[in-house]
């Protein structure tokens, strides 16, 4: 492929990303962007360039040894429900942007401190952009067949990088609080995880199953053709052990610290929630992004010539097939890896370097006389130029030195570099007796060695002096080699100096922390991050000083400007309930406001501004100790009146569930005396008019003969309703007296099927009863069954069609019951009313839409007769066509219970 048509696609490639982010910082509020997948994903941005490239390099040379830069971040996950979410909590409530903020305000807001983690993570973060670029510019020039020149004005990777910086300046300075999440960025960072993944998973794919017959025809045939095949596929010795077990520690404290990573896994958190997903989902996607780059790296030692740079197996493998299109893929997945890690890197460097660098120590004072539109400019173009600062700096170390180094070891050497931070942030998360001097000389006694062991050789070079230096020590002191110092020798050399770095890091941090205490304000920070669970959502809480509001609010001013100033204000007074008239701020104004600041300024920067409008006085750990200590009983009686509260809801709710229900039930019970009036009403009307027609006399005896019997049946009909009536009255308030004996039930039910027959067969209905259940045995009252069975039947014949209609009826048993079904293929009941067929109240609420036939109280009564019996009635809601009524009764008399 031509360069002038990759250097298009790569143009397309990168419109495409700005379209995405702007597209999603557009619509950051729409409920996806909350979800936990952008979150999760953009964490992915730990595969970087060396994860493409430069892994499948290392397992070319020296085997499984590449998985150790993932097995710590693979063990570092399930600290994240303890750690991490310790960290978020504490920086969500600082509203920090970065691992040197951070560190600075574990240590009583060290500006020192926090200007020294600063040049640290820029000392590790340029090389490693450089690491990028470089991985740019030799994958282009493999696919376009082009030696990259070493012109700026003609090399394409200076462009590239150009336009990341662009990217980064346009959607990473929106606004002026660097705490606030980049929705834009992390969309595309998230994007970028999968296509790099899916990019490698199919190049992974050829190589194993295009190239050779699968994964083991590759390592069949790789186990006979290298040499070196037994170093390729496991750690050899114990110095390859220690090798593997300091790596791991490595990546483990990398994985926590790198600004990148403390970017997106902290700054860029929204819900602490989504840390349960990372706990799953990270090691699963570094899982698949590893599992074929041993099998990549056979591969390439097999097919490829010694002399092709094994870090770019997966582009040159597809490319000496003449598969330009996959390695076209391979290229831009790399390309997403690259931009992904480039993008975050600067975002997090350019925060750091402005919050802790540049503004502290040389705009502050400026900004303190100037405006609030001046600053928040002055703010976003401060960070803007550290960005296009950091691109330029990481290029131009790339054409200085990154053509000596591999992938591997640029990675590797600013991950010793960023492990220099480890002491001071995992030690002062729970350790109260570190200090900021502490954390100062640790950590300049780790950058020292690591210039000495692995940044001074490099820059050395291959000279004589070098040479010297490297092989014989200096000034030919054996001893002092600085790969193997005091005679250590069976360490590789990044290992080797991380060894000795975090030796001598971890003993100054500690000697220095047990024998010089800190001040006042780094004893008390260390209270609050170390208990950060005991004090309040707002933090900095333990202050004592003098104050005043309007000192505190014009300052706010100059920074937030007046109406974001009010509103501030305004949401302290309410949350607080403080009179706005209050003159003096006390320390949750100071709290509050030094959290506002912290965002846009830094944690030193805010610090150094409120010191300069209020007079702070020392406050002793005790009256610290105290303080948490009323804060953490606040909060346990918060909660207590949280619960009660609850409780107290719940109890509200169910007592108007109630209320409801009565008002219902006096309502229907209002329905149902007119629904037995009207039914009382109609058959004595009946009887009244024909018998007022006997009377007068002069009828036809067929016609008189014909009214006697329509009196008759009006009559039976009057009794039938009394006694249903009576008899729902007397089992709903248990004065009904059941004669529970154990019989047979088939009997029973053939006297019923015996009665109902002949008017199901005037009906031309089919009635039938299993005579091969005759023989079982049940405890119940027969006059009371037979009568639960009569009324069913009835039903069924109510609505059962005068063709074909049949009634079944089944009994069932088990171990403590038995089951009567009766079925019919009539209209069934109506979904609607499926809810409320037992109810006795029902029918006559539906009395206005459809007449009911007959009294209505049916099914109520079998209710209440079964729940006599300890036995139970329900309506089949699956049976079709038809209805299906099922009841139970107990084998045995459940003594307590008659």
């Amino acid at each position: 492929m031509n360069s002038l048509m990759l250097i298009s696609l790569m143009i397309l490639y990168l419109g495409g990303l700005f379209a995405l982010a702007y597209y999603s910082e557009r619509n950051k509020h729409r409920p996806f962007f909350s979800k936990p997948w952008i979150y999760v994903l953009s964490l992915g941005v730990y595969c970087s360039a060396w994860t493409y490239y430069g892994s499948v390099g290392i397992a070319a040379q020296s085997g499984p040894s590449f998985l150790t830069i993932y097995l710590g971040p693979v063990i570092a996950m399930p600290l994240w429900l303890s750690v991490m979410r310790k960290v978020v909590q504490i920086s969500k409530q600082h509203k920090i942007s970065g691992i040197a903020d951070f560190i600075s305000m574990r240590y009583g807001n060290s500006r020192r401190l926090g200007a020294l983690v600063t040049l640290c993570c820029l000392t590790a973060g340029v090389p490693y952009i450089a690491l990028q670029l470089k991985a740019i510019s030799e994958s282009f020039s493999l696919l376009s067949g082009e030696v990259s020149t070493t012109s700026v004005v003609g090399d394409s990777t200076f462009y590239i990088a150009l336009i990341i910086a662009v990217f980064i300046a346009f959607f990473g300075t929106q606004q002026t609080d660097a705490s606030e999440a980049k929705v834009g960025i992390m969309s595309t960072v998230a994007a970028e995880s999968v296509l790099k993944l899916v990019f490698f998973l199919v190049v992974g794919c050829y190589v194993c199953f295009g190239l050779f017959d699968g994964t083991q025809d590759l390592y069949n045939k790789a186990a006979q053709a290298l040499p070196d095949f037994a170093g390729l596929s496991g750690a050899e010795g114990v110095g390859g052990g220690l090798n593997w077990l300091l790596t791991i520690a490595l990546s483990f404290s990398a994985f926590f610290l790198l600004p990148r990573q403390f970017q997106v896994s902290v700054v860029e958190n929204q819900k602490p929630k989504h840390l349960r997903t990372a706990m799953w989902f990270l090691p699963l996607y570094l899982l698949l992004f590893n599992g074929f780059v041993i099998f990549i790296a056979w591969g390439g030692r097999l097919l490829l010539p010694e002399s092709q740079n094994s870090d770019y197996y997966s582009l040159l493998l597809p490319l000496s097939e003449g598969q330009t299109f996959l390695a076209s893929l391979v290229f831009f997945g790399g390309l997403s890896a690259v931009i992904s890690m480039i993008v975050v890197s600067t975002l997090a460097l350019s925060n750091m370097l402005s919050n802790n660098l540049v503004i502290p120590y040389g705009f502050l004072d400026l900004m303190k006389e100037s405006d609030p539109q001046r600053n928040a400019k002055r703010v976003k173009n401060i960070r803007r130029f550290s960005m296009f600062l950091l691109i330029i700096g990481a290029y131009f170390f790339y054409t200085g030195f990154s053509t000596r180094l591999s992938l591997y070891s640029i990675g590797l050497v600013s991950f010793v570099l960023i492990a220099q931070l480890a002491p001071s942030f995992f030690l002062g998360l729970y350790w109260n007796r570190g200090s900021s001097q502490a954390g100062y000389y640790g950590i300049i006694a780790g950058l020292t060695f690591v210039f000495y062991s692995l940044i001074l050789p490099i820059i050395l070079g291959e000279s004589e002096l070098g040479y010297s230096f490297v092989e014989q020590g200096p000034l030919g002191i054996a001893a002092l080699k600085p790969h193997e110092f005091l005679g250590l020798s069976s360490l590789g050399v990044e290992t080797h100096a991380l060894f000795w770095s975090l030796l001598l890091n971890t003993t100054f941090f500690v000697y220095l922390s047990l024998n010089r205490k800190g001040n006042y304000r780094e004893r008390n920070y260390a209270e609050l991050f170390i208990n950060s669970e005991n004090y309040s959502q707002v933090g900095g809480f333990v202050w004592k000083g003098e104050a005043y509001v309007s000192d505190i609010k014009d300052l706010l001013v100059r920074f937030l400007g007046d109406s974001q100033t009010d509103r501030a204000l305004d949401l302290f007074y309410r949350k607080y309930k403080v009179s706005p008239s209050e003159e003096r701020a006390d320390a949750r104004l100071i709290a509050f406001s030094e959290k506002l600041l912290t965002g846009s300024l830094g944690a030193a920067s805010a610090r150094i501004l409120l010191s300069s409008v209020s007079k702070e006085a020392p406050i002793s750990l005790v009256e610290v100790l105290e303080i948490l200590e009323d804060n953490k009983e606040t909060k346990a009686t918060n909660r207590l009146l949280q619960a009660k509260s609850r409780e107290l809801e719940q109890m509200a709710e169910q007592l108007q569930e109630i209320n409801h229900e009565l008002l219902d039930q006096d309502k229907l019970k209002d329905e149902f005396l007119d629904t037995v009036a009207h039914e009382l009403k109609t058959p004595v009307t009946s009887i009244q008019a024909g018998i007022e027609l006997l009377l007068d006399g002069g009828m036809p005896s067929d016609l008189q003969e014909k009214f006697m019997r329509n009196i008759e049946k009006d009559s039976d009909r009057l009794s039938r309703l009394i006694h249903n009536i009576l008899d729902l009255e007397k089992l709903a308030s248990g004065r009904a007296e059941l004669v529970l004996e154990s019989d047979n039930l088939g009997n029973t039910i053939g006297k019923v099927v015996q009665s109902m027959k002949h008017l199901a067969d005037k009906q031309g209905v089919e009635l039938k009863a299993n005579p091969e259940k005759s023989s079982i045995v049940a405890v119940y009252d027969e006059d009371r069954i037979i009568q639960v069975m009569t009324n069913l039947i009835s039903n069924s014949l109510k609505f059962i069609g005068e063709e074909h209609g049949k009634i079944e009826i089944e009994i069932e048993e088990n171990a403590k019951e038995v089951l009567v079904i009766v079925s019919d293929n009539g209209r069934g009941v109506p979904a609607e009313d499926q809810d409320y067929i037992f109810e006795k109240f029902y029918q006559s609420k539906n009395q206005n839409t459809r007449k009911p036939i007959g009294s209505g109280f049916g099914l109520a009564i079998c209710k209440k007769i079964l729940e006599g019996h300890q036995g139970n009635i329900w309506l089949d809601r699956s049976h079709s066509p038809g209805a299906r009524f099922l009841f139970s009764l107990p084998k045995e008399v459940q003594h307590g219970k008659e």
